[in-house]
């Protein structure tokens, strides 16, 4: 985050505004500026769906009324996220252009309106968004007030996910695979098109697949995810050279968490810092534990993809309005919530959206400013309140990351892959199964990151390769690299299985050597019915639905250390977990689902052995976790997400790094609390 840095190195605050709907309401947007202040904003994102507003009719440009409001806000030291408008194309421009509208997979064209309503390989909307975007870069790029680019809005954000059947789409994934391919024999191949006899001999017998047309085969349907992601990555560099015309701002896209239709690891290569938009849903189950871990590995996904700080770009202080039930958060939880994210590296704390929108889609969307009583607002104080704290701490915390020294394979062509399969069950549960894995280090106060089969594994003493299915060309060659080295690397059932074409892979499994094991069967059960457990830790475990029957391949010089087996059924005493040993490192194999407990005291045990575990291992109750954020002094968010207080033992002596205060012993949090400390 250079540029930013050097703009303005301090922890942002503030959020999505949108002036643009009150232009005829001067009184507004002067009280905006004022509030503004007393919430400790201090950075807004503007111009995200303002298209028909800086171009009302074809070739006609209105940028004097977003010059003034960028010029008020930085003469009251609010700064200024500058989003490109190509979230939202104005009436004019779809309705004039067919060609501009994307076709869904029933082969209708949309009708003009709607978000991300584009087509992200017209040749027309390409130019229209060059253009504009050119010019906002050419008369604000280079404004002081502007740190960052925001470069259109939740790319994909519709119900069809970025994708669009056009014909000038299907056009361009027959070119994508030519070049991908080369000969149709190539793409029949890699496809197994002789399976149901669908031999493609032209290249424009090849659709992509649609409900009513081909969706069995599997390499076409992993193929046009790839061409989908790929094409809408691409229509995100053709924003950023169209900004960078005129300006050196940094550039960032606000992502939208586990989105499955964008591959975010291709995205970060191209932007300067990692942003995105969270909205957990808070307070849905007896507790708030679930929701913590899930919106913690969000947050450190985001991290994780450029492995430095990132930006929650949206929040909400309050509520949103789109799902089934919108339950306010409760006092306390805003604070909490934001601060998660600071802990899990995020470098500011925005919102969706600084005021109420009178009418439309989201007038009911929470925001800091309702519609009728300003400041006067629980909301409102407990945003300030916030502000000022983010005030108190950003000298400490700025400067800090998170750094982990085990990670989690996370890896988005194994999760198209691995969903798309017929079987051993409907639904494989790719992105559950990982999170499954990421919550023992999230209890056990321990960072990891999430890294994709391209990732290097060199500085990780740990690596765990939950339902890694597809195994992509040199993967398991980096792998055993890795292992030799020194590595501990932990593999699961059902991996290697296919390769980067989704073809099931005839020889033994790419790591058999290292892993010491040969796998015959996947068995689904229902648990109930057919139950199962494993021993381990002087202890038996509940097995889960899928149990693969392996057995030990035999190395004299190596042998393969049984550390668990099946105490039940025709697969009683064949091995669940093993490991062995591999050059410097060790390799272990998980033969199954097997219950959280299991997974917690394994990476209890593992984390210990290769000497990673976090100084709060051990001490922290249930409902209350620990995030550290490295630097020249290391800052611990000590956070409690359950609703009673609870009592915590610290570890050494610390510092609150709001006041100095010494701490040690056994502390108590109060219920939604964060405690922010140093040494």
């Amino acid at each position: 985050m250079k540029k930013v840095i050097q703009d303005y190195p301090h922890l942002l605050h503030g959020g999505d505004y949108n002036p643009e709907q009150w232009l005829d309401c001067p009184q507004v947007l002067e009280e905006d500026v004022r509030l503004m202040k007393e919430a400790h904003v201090n950075c807004v994102s503007l111009g995200i769906f303002s298209w028909a507003k800086l171009e009302p009719v074809e070739g006609e440009y209105h940028f004097g009324w977003l010059r003034k409001i960028i010029d008020r806000l930085y003469e009251n030291g609010i700064y200024t996220i500058l989003a490109t408008p190509s979230g939202a194309m104005p009436q004019w421009l779809s309705q004039h252009y067919d060609e501009a509208r994307q076709v869904g997979p029933d082969g209708v064209r949309n009708l003009p309106g709607r978000r991300h309503n584009f087509c992200p390989t017209s040749p027309l909307i390409r130019r229209k968004v060059k253009k504009i975007d050119r010019e906002l870069s050419r008369r604000l790029g280079d404004h002081p007030g502007v740190i960052l680019w925001h470069i259109s809005n939740e790319y994909g954000g519709n119900r069809l996910g970025g994708e669009c059947h056009c014909e000038l789409c299907q056009e361009a994934f027959r070119e994508w695979l030519h070049k991908k391919y080369k000969t149709l024999d190539n793409l029949n191949h890699a496809w197994w098109t002789t399976f149901w006899s669908h031999t493609y001999t032209s290249w424009d017998q090849i659709h992509s697949p649609v409900p009513h047309g081909e969706i069995g085969i599997h390499g076409l349907n992993l193929d046009w995810k790839r061409f989908v992601s790929g094409q809408m990555q691409d229509f995100c560099m053709a924003e950023i050279r169209a900004v960078r015309k005129y300006s050196d701002k940094p550039v960032t896209i606000n992502m939208m968490e586990f989105f499955r239709p964008l591959n975010y690891y291709k995205f970060a290569k191209q932007l300067d810092i990692i942003s995105w938009d969270s909205y957990p849903q808070w307070h849905r189950e007896p507790d708030d534990r679930e929701t913590a871990m899930r919106a913690a590995a969000c947050h450190t996904l985001m991290r994780s993809l450029k492995k430095a700080p990132f930006l929650l770009m949206e929040s909400t202080p309050s509520i949103v309005n789109w799902k089934d039930v919108n339950t306010q958060k409760r006092p306390g939880m805003h604070e909490l919530s934001s601060l998660q994210a600071v802990a899990c590296g995020s470098n500011s704390v925005q919102y969706f959206q600084w005021r109420k929108s009178r009418g439309g889609e989201e007038k009911f969307h929470g925001a800091v400013v309702d519609h009728r009583n300003g400041s006067n607002t629980r909301v409102f104080r407990e945003v300030a309140a916030l502000g000022e704290r983010l005030e108190r701490i950003s000298d400490a915390v700025y400067p800090t990351c998170n750094r982990a020294r085990a990670a989690i394979l996370f890896d988005w062509e194994n999760w198209w892959a691995v969903e798309d399969i017929q079987g051993p069950r409907k639904d494989m549960a790719y992105l559950e199964t990982v999170l499954s894995h990421f919550r023992p280090f999230w209890e056990l106060g321990i960072e990891v990151d999430f890294i994709n089969e391209e990732d290097s594994m060199e500085g990780y003493a740990l690596v765990a390769a939950p339902l890694a299915y597809l195994y992509q060309e040199g993967y398991a060659e980096r792998v055993k690299k890795y292992v030799e080295e020194g590595g501990c690397y932990l593999a699961t059932y059902f991996s290697g299985v296919v390769d980067e074409n989704d073809l099931c892979i005839l020889e033994r499994h790419p790591l058999e050597e290292m892993l010491g094991i040969r796998t015959e069967e996947m068995d689904a059960v229902v648990p109930e019915s057919l139950p199962n457990t494993l021993s381990f830790a002087g202890k038996s475990w509940k097995a889960g639905q899928l149990r693969e029957v392996s057995h030990v391949v035999e190395d004299a010089e190596n042998p393969v250390e049984v550390l668990s087996a099946y105490e039940q059924d025709y697969y009683q005493g064949f091995p669940a977990l093993t490991r062995k040993k591999y050059g410097k490192g060790s390799a272990l194999y998980l033969a199954c689902e097997a219950e959280e407990g299991f997974l917690k005291a394994l990476y209890e045990k593992l984390t210990e052995e290769c000497g990673i575990r976090g100084e709060f291992t051990g001490r922290l109750p249930q409902g209350v976790v620990v995030s550290r954020r490295d630097g020249d002094q290391p800052v611990w968010f000590l956070q409690n997400f359950n609703r009673a207080a609870v009592q915590v033992e610290l570890p050494f002596s610390f510092h609150t790094v709001e006041d100095g205060r010494a701490l040690e012993g056994n502390v108590t949090l109060r219920p939604y609390e964060c405690l922010i400390l140093t040494n």
